[in-house]
Parts: C-alpha cells; structure tokens; sequence
C-alpha cells in the first residue's frame, strides 16, 4: 500500500504544485501540449531539481538517495530509452504473466532493442517498469503509440497491479476517455499551475 503526496513543488515550468495520490488509486493528469505535465512528473521524479517536498507513504523524498527514491517512484517517459542490445538486460525480475497480460511470449526477452516497434517499446516499457516492483508509477502518455487492443492491455494490467500491490499512479493522458476510464481524480495543468478538475 502506497500513497504519493506532492508539496508546493516548484521549478522552472512548475509553480508550486500539491497534489494527492491515495493508496492504490490512479490520478490523471491533462493539460495542453508544453503546460508543464512532463516537468512536474521528471521532478516529482527526482530527475530534475525541485524545491517543495514529495511524501511517500510517510517518508520524503528527502530521506531518501536519488536512486533509491527512483526504484520507489518509477518515471515511464513517453519515449522510453533502451541502452542494452536486449530486453532481457534492461531489468532482473520480468514477470511473464505482465508480458502475457501485454500481449507478449517470453521470448520477447531476447529480442534485439533494434527491432522492437514503438508501441512494442511502450508496452514493454510498462512491463520493466513493474519489474523494479515500484510503489508508485508516474506515466506520461503510456498508450500514445498503442492502439485500441494494446491501450485496453495497458490499462487492465495497471488495474491489476494497483489492486495486487496498492501502488498509485500519476497517469497523463491527453484523452478524455481514457481518462475516465482509468483515474478516480483529475488535475488539470496550465502554464505550470496544476488545479484540481472538478468538472470530472
């Protein structure tokens, strides 16, 4: 059981953001392009310098080394990057029944990085993440590459792994469907201001 509480976070494209992410719940995020959803996410993150505080479950982010925060509150970037020729190197522990749930075999593992698609990357990218065996996920645009079958696989197993693990998720998504669908709760961000949609 995981919750992610944000405290006046502020940085260059940020102004002062609070937020609340409750135990096994999801969070949306939405706003236009450039708003500042990537940069809230990259420092709740800890990949870029932040004044404010970010609490999970009791501790701060403060108590915590840069790496250590990151195995706990793992980032999945819109485009994510792959620095080994195989997947099987890029995490310890893949869970085949998540590569299953994604649509993949366990062979995938050793699939060159090069010849992997990008919707074939984004999915995978879900599956190392949940391979760290994080407490929070902080994901930006996770289906953006995906279409209709893959977007439902994506969205079935956070469902799954929030219910099993009581993690949380920060999701941006630029579809107001999907963002029904997944999230209990929306924030909207503007210029760096993040407010809470009440009109969800």
């Amino acid at each position: 059981m995981s919750r992610l509480r944000v405290e006046k976070l502020y940085r260059s494209g940020v102004q002062h953001a609070s937020l609340d992410i409750d135990h096994a719940a999801c969070v949306a995020l939405h706003g236009p392009s450039g708003s500042g959803k990537t940069l809230l996410l990259r420092a709740i993150a800890d990949l870029d310098e932040a004044d404010g505080e970010v609490w999970l479950d009791d501790r701060p982010r403060s108590v915590f080394s840069g790496p250590d925060w990151r195995r706990h509150v793992v980032y999945v970037a819109a485009d994510s990057q792959w620095w080994h020729e195989t997947v099987r190197e890029h995490a310890v522990d893949w869970r085949l029944d998540d590569l299953s749930a994604l649509g993949f075999a366990a062979e995938v593992l050793d699939w060159e990085v090069q010849r992997l698609s990008s919707g074939e990357r984004q999915r995978l990218s879900i599956a190392r993440a949940l391979a760290h065996a994080p407490s929070a996920l902080l994901l930006d645009e996770p289906t953006a590459n995906l279409d209709a079958t893959n977007t439902t696989r994506v969205e079935r197993l956070l469902v799954d792994w929030r219910a099993a693990s009581g993690g949380c998720v920060l999701w941006v998504s630029h579809d107001p469907a999907q963002r029904t669908r997944v999230a209990s709760v929306q924030y909207r961000v503007r210029d760096g201001v993040v407010e809470r949609d009440h009109a969800t």
